[in-house]
C-alpha cells in the first residue's frame, strides 16, 4: 500500500495568554513592523530628500536651524533650537523647565514669521502654546560625558574613543516627544488620511529622524567652533562612528498609561506581530538564497548583539542569557541547515522549547525579516 502524501498542516496563531505577558512583552525586539522601519523603508521606496536651509547657531550653540523632508506629494521641517543650559538645570524628569534643545516637526516649510513665533514656544514647552502646523514638540539634553569627549576629541583633530561611544550609544535623549494634539499641536485627525502617517507614530519617527542628523551636525559644529578659537582645524566625525549613534530616551514612561487607555489598538500591534509570524511560519520551504539571506541576518545581528553594554544588573544577566541563546541558535542553524519542510515553523518550536524568553522574542523577529 502506497503511502498517502499529506500537507503539513498551518501553525496556529500563538495563544494570547502566551503572547500578552509582562515577562514576554518586554523580550520583544525590533523588527520589520517597527514603527521607525516602517517609515525608513517608505524613505527609501520615494526616494525622500533631505535638506538643510538653516543653520544659525552661534558659537556658544545656541540658536536654530531647520532640517527638512520632502516626500513625494509633501514637505515637513524640524525646527531646532538650541540652547546654552547651565549643568544645574539640567534634568529628565518631567517637571524640568528647560533643556540643551527644543523641537517641534512642522507641516511643511516655516517662514521666518514662523521661526519667530515658534523661538517663543517651543523652548518653553509645556508652557508654551502651538498651532495646527505643528505636528510634534520635543525636547533633548545631552549625555554631558560623550558629548564634551566627542568634542573635545575632534576639536583636537582625532577621532572619538570606540569604547566611549560603544558604552552610550548617543549624544542626546529625548525626554519627551509630544503628539496628537498635545500643547495645541495637530490632532491626529488633521493627519490620517495623508498616506506617510497612515501608520502609528510616524509623525514621533520622522521628528526623531531628523533630530539624529541635528545632533550630529551640531557636534561637528561646536567641534569646529573651539578648533577654530585655539587657531587649529577640526577633524570629521567618522562617518561609521555617526552611523553607529542614535537618540536616547529617557524613560518612555508616557507609553504606559497610553497602552492601558488603547487596548485595541495595542492589540493590533501585537496582531499584526503574531500574524506575520504564523504566516512565516507556515512556509513549506525555504530555497537556498533566502537560507542565506536569513543567515546574513542572523549574523549582522549577532554582531549587534553583541555592542550592546548595560549597567543595569537585571539587564546584564538577560544580556548574557541572550548571547548563549544566540550561541545555540548558531549551532542548531549549522546543523539542520534550515532545509527540512517547513524549516523556519521548526526553527521556532526549537526556540519555544530551548530559549529563554528574550532569546525566543529575537528569534520572531529574525524571523520576520526575509
Amino acid at each position: 500500500m502506497s503511502a498517502v502524501q499529506t500537507t503539513p498542516s498551518k501553525p496556529d496563531l500563538r495563544d494570547p495568554a502566551e503572547v500578552m505577558r509582562l515577562a514576554r512583552l518586554g523580550s520583544f525586539h525590533q523588527s520589520r513592523l517597527s514603527f521607525m522601519r516602517v517609515l525608513t523603508r517608505r524613505m527609501k521606496r520615494e526616494n525622500w530628500r533631505f535638506d538643510r536651509p538653516e543653520f544659525e547657531i552661534d558659537a556658544k550653540g545656541v540658536g536654530y536651524a531647520v532640517y527638512s523632508a520632502h516626500g513625494p506629494d509633501r514637505s515637513y521641517s524640524l525646527v531646532a533650537f538650541a540652547h546654552d543650559l547651565p549643568p544645574e538645570k539640567r534634568s529628565d524628569r518631567v517637571i524640568a523647565e528647560a533643556w540643551d534643545c527644543t523641537f517641534t516637526l512642522f507641516d511643511g516649510i516655516p517662514t521666518s514669521d514662523d521661526i519667530a513665533r515658534l523661538s517663543q514656544n517651543i523652548p518653553l514647552q509645556e508652557a508654551g502654546r502651538v498651532s495646527g502646523s505643528e505636528l510634534s514638540v520635543s525636547r533633548a539634553n545631552r549625555s554631558v560625558r560623550l558629548w564634551e569627549h566627542v568634542v573635545s576629541c575632534l576639536a583636537a583633530g582625532q577621532q572619538p574613543d570606540a569604547d566611549q561611544i560603544k558604552a552610550v550609544g548617543y549624544l542626546m535623549r529625548t525626554t519627551a516627544v509630544y503628539g496628537s494634539g498635545k500643547l495645541g499641536a495637530a490632532d491626529r485627525e488633521m493627519i490620517a488620511g495623508r498616506s506617510e502617517f497612515s501608520s502609528p507614530f510616524q509623525v514621533e519617527m520622522l521628528s526623531v529622524f531628523l533630530t539624529r542628523a541635528f545632533v550630529r551636525d551640531l557636534v561637528q559644529y561646536m567641534a569646529d567652533q573651539r578648533a577654530t578659537q585655539s587657531g587649529t582645524r577640526a577633524a570629521s566625525l567618522d562617518a561609521e562612528i555617526a552611523r553607529s549613534m542614535g537618540i536616547g530616551n529617557s524613560t518612555g514612561l508616557g507609553m504606559a498609561p497610553f497602552l492601558l487607555n488603547h487596548p485595541v489598538l495595542f492589540s493590533n500591534w501585537v496582531a499584526a506581530r503574531e500574524t506575520a509570524l504564523q504566516r512565516v511560519r507556515g512556509v513549506l520551504q525555504a530555497s537556498a538564497t533566502e537560507r542565506a539571506v536569513f543567515q546574513d541576518i542572523f549574523d549582522r545581528n549577532r554582531q549587534s548583539v553583541g555592542n550592546w553594554c548595560s549597567q543595569h544588573p537585571v539587564q546584564i544577566e538577560k544580556l548574557a542569557a541572550l548571547q548563549t541563546d544566540i550561541d545555540l541558535i548558531a549551532a542548531k542553524i549549522a546543523a539542520d541547515g534550515l532545509a527540512d519542510q517547513q524549516p523556519w515553523d521548526s526553527l521556532y518550536r526549537w526556540g519555544a522549547e530551548e530559549l529563554t524568553l528574550e532569546g525566543q522574542e529575537w528569534l520572531v523577529s529574525l524571523l520576520l525579516e526575509p
